[in-house]
């Protein structure tokens, strides 16, 4: 056991501070799972909570140093959305109780299986979902940790007892170099986390200093087809790599794509340059044809047959707030569909998908920005994307962990929308102002995506119940297309 591990020994009382976010949740379920005694606090009761608590995990609102004395800890963990200037820290630091941050415990129960580590900017919890999908339909029982919930398995977590543990591998603050992985994958590279990363490069040296630390013989599996990747493909990664891709010119590739109306994509799977199998994906989208790709390539390296792969991934559900079709209101034939996408990147894919499956239905965003920081960074390239749809109502910045800054609202993406010459536009001051102004603008037919990594995921179901409620005529709620 080295020093490391053996800060872990004779854990049985943990305690999580932020176990309302999607990733401390998850990592108190395996612990949980693990039969140690389990408490968490947060600032507010959160749609994790609710998930958590049949398991016999306490929850309490805040955060309070009193905590302490009232579950008796062995160890605090914290998210990073915690300030460390929090009293519960300091005075668990001055008891001297052991105090870690979620990715070194998340690293501990990685690093002692045969870990599938799941890294990019964007596309991380559906690749993850994936493979943890093939792996329990394979018969492997693998431990999954995601940063969302897979609808296949009803949760963000599960501890497995097979050899394997399948991680979606945060790399907002850098903790994802803790992980060695034995497959390490990564999907895409973009500047974000902008508060941690001063530019670009910096990020590829970090991506770069992940697949380096995998296992001594281990896989690197990466997408040939990202322009941010391209530099680490060229001698910047060491051992054994496989590439993937569209065509025949990566290790993995998609040929012959076909994008259904309606939803769904088919393609054919090219393995060195051979069509080998047809694979049918339930859920939509370009970049979710790439997720599969790493997929197949991951389940592959450690001895999943491709024909059990392309079987799971026809059963695949999705994760939720990935694309997550919301509901329907049939009178009016109006589709509702949620989106965790918060860069401008994933916004594209997302409104682009839903411009294939639905080419001639009018697209309506519900769109909140996600951190100041990032909003004062991207405001033009959210305003370009957003432009894709031909209404479009902009919610307040959700701040998640931040300050605000001076000068820094919704207000910057809606001056570029109309320099632009979008008139279809609108800002909304809260939740209750979007509902009223997406039900007064429906149209017959409409598709309405909500999108952002903030509190908008309430909004589609409410939208929904308002539409459904409301008992009007098309004629009284439509207005000029």
């Amino acid at each position: 056991m080295n020093d490391f591990d053996a800060r872990f020994d004779n854990l049985e009382r943990v305690h999580l501070m932020g176990i309302g976010g999607a990733g401390m949740s998850g990592l108190a379920l395996l612990l949980r799972q693990m039969g140690m005694t389990i408490t968490g606090c947060d600032v507010s009761h959160t749609y994790y909570i609710n998930k958590i608590s049949p398991n016999g995990i306490e929850f309490v609102l805040g955060h309070d140093k009193n905590h302490l004395d009232r579950f008796n800890p062995d160890a605090i963990v914290f998210s990073s959305a915690i300030p460390q200037e929090t009293e519960e820290l300091i005075e668990a630091a001055r008891r001297g109780i052991r105090i870690f941050k979620r990715a070194e415990v998340l690293s501990w129960l990685f690093n002692m299986r045969k870990g599938i580590g799941v890294a990019g900017t964007h596309g991380k919890t559906t690749t993850a979902s994936m493979i943890g999908l093939i792996l329990e339909n394979a018969g492997l029982d693998p431990t999954v940790a995601i940063g969302g919930e897979l609808c296949d398995i009803g949760g963000n977590a599960k501890l497995g007892q097979g050899a394997h543990m399948v991680a979606e591998l945060d790399e907002s603050d850098g903790s994802f170099e803790l992980f060695r992985s034995h497959v390490a994958i990564v999907t895409n590279a973009d500047w974000d986390h902008v508060d941690y990363y001063p530019n670009f490069n910096s990020v590829l040296e970090a991506y770069e200093r992940f697949l380096g630390n995998r296992e001594h013989e281990g896989t690197a599996i990466v997408c040939g087809e990202d322009r941010g990747l391209s530099t680490l493909l060229h001698n910047r990664i060491n051992g054994k790599h496989q590439t993937y891709g569209w065509g025949a010119r990566w290790d993995w590739g998609a040929q012959d794509v076909r994008h259904n109306r309606g939803g769904g994509v088919t393609y054919t799977l090219s393995r060195d340059g051979t069509p080998t199998l047809e694979i049918s994906l339930r859920i939509s989208g370009e970049h979710n044809v790439l997720n599969s790709l790493a997929a197949c390539a991951a389940v592959n390296a450690i001895g999943v047959p491709l024909e059990a792969a392309s079987q799971a991934l026809k059963s695949f559900k999705g994760a939720k707030r990935r694309l997550q079709h919301m509901g329907s209101v049939p009178a009016i034939g109006v589709d509702i569909f949620d989106d965790y996408g918060h860069h401008p990147r994933e916004i594209a894919a997302t409104l682009g998908t839903l411009r294939k499956m639905f080419p001639e239905r009018r697209l309506m965003t519900v769109f909140q920005p996600h951190r100041f920081t990032r909003t004062a960074a991207m405001y033009r390239e959210f305003a370009e994307v957003l432009s894709m749809s031909d209404g479009i109502f902009l919610l307040p910045v959700f701040p998640a962990d931040e300050m605000p800054i001076e000068g820094v609202s919704s207000t910057l993406i809606g001056d570029i929308l109309k320099q632009k010459g979008h008139k279809g536009f609108d800002f909304c001051s809260d939740m209750e102002d979007v509902l009223t102004k997406v039900s007064a603008n429906v149209n017959e037919g409409d598709v309405i995506a909500t999108i952002g990594a903030g509190d908008v995921s309430i909004v589609g179901e409410k939208i929904q119940q308002r539409l459904e409620g409301k008992g009007v005529t098309i004629d009284a709620m439509a207005v000029k297309a």
